[in-house]
This record gives structure tokens, C-alpha cells and sequence, in this order.
């Protein structure tokens, strides 16, 4: 299962041994919903190995301007706290485990 990063919480979710994936998106956004299945698959399969989570860019105010997202949906790849990696767009579930996996 993912988690759910808001502001309040985004540090917490980031520091962390394992690779994160954030996924920045919205309930009005098409391309963000068909790529939810793809993130919570993931989620699963990564499961004890990377922290796979979700951010909604309405319910948040500081995390999408801090870190420059201007269309979603973005993913963001952390490692030790810090951005290492982004996708813009719906990406494939193949890109996406890759970039996870070089983050291990």
C-alpha cells in the first residue's frame, strides 16, 4: 500500500534508507488516474525495498511549489532525503521500476 505524503509529513516519508517515489497528482487529472493503478502496483511489489507514495497537489500547498511541479503527473525519486530523479508525465511501469531499482 502507499502512503500519503502531505506537508506535515513529507520530511518523515523521504528520510529513509530505501529509495521514495512520490507520486504528485490529482482526482480532475486523466493521465494522473490512469497511471494510479500503475503507482499502487508498485507499491506493493516494492514493498519493504522503497517507499512508494502519493501526494495530491490540492491538498497541498508547499510541496509542489518547493520542488517545481508545474504539470502532473511528476514523479519524484529520493534517496537519503535527497531528489535524485523526476518523471513528467505518465511514464510505464518498466521506467519507473527501473528508476527505482537504480536507486537500491
Amino acid at each position: 500500500m502507499y502512503k500519503v505524503v502531505t506537508d506535515a509529513n513529507f520530511a518523515e516519508i523521504i528520510n529513509t534508507d530505501q529509495p521514495v517515489l512520490i507520486d504528485f497528482w490529482a482526482t480532475w487529472c486523466g493521465p494522473c488516474r490512469a497511471l494510479s493503478p500503475v503507482v499502487e502496483e508498485l507499491a506493493n511489489e516494492y514493498a519493504g525495498k522503497a517507499v512508494v507514495a502519493k501526494c495530491n497537489v490540492d491538498d497541498c500547498d508547499d510541496l509542489p511549489m518547493n520542488y517545481g511541479i508545474r504539470s502532473i503527473p511528476t514523479l519524484l525519486f529520493f534517496k537519503n532525503g535527497e531528489l535524485v530523479d523526476r518523471l513528467v508525465g505518465a511514464a510505464s511501469k518498466s521506467v519507473i521500476a527501473e528508476k527505482l531499482d537504480a536507486l537500491a
